[in-house]
């Protein structure tokens, strides 16, 4: 998993036979209160890539929108997360990294 120190997600990237080669949390950004321990609240909202055709989709929009009123998300916070959403999507398409191959390298260490 990558945890970005600015971001408003996480992403966990997975090997074969995973049918999802990158999935993202969009989250609040990751905290770290102690080393070893990371902390951020996930918002429902993900985005996600198939191995195979490499499709990109914003999963779970019904819950997050579900969940801003059951939590009062405020409105920075959705903003935020439709960003996020947005951008880790595009990233996705394009291949921009982490998303593209040195998240393989790393891949290849635990296989």
């Amino acid at each position: 998993m990558l945890f970005p120190r600015d971001g408003w997600w996480t992403a966990l990237f997975q090997e074969d036979p995973a049918r999802l080669d990158v999935y993202c949390d969009v989250t609040t950004p990751s905290e770290w209160p102690h080393p070893g321990e990371v902390t951020m609240v996930d918002l429902d909202l993900d985005v996600c890539r198939t191995r195979g055709d490499r499709s990109v989709s914003i999963v779970d929009e019904d819950e997050f929108a579900s969940h801003q009123e059951a939590y009062g998300y405020p409105s920075h916070v959705i903003s935020h997360a439709q960003s996020a959403a947005e951008s880790l999507s595009a990233a996705l398409r394009e291949g921009v990294e982490p998303f593209n191959a040195r998240f393989r390298v790393w891949l290849a260490q635990v296989s």
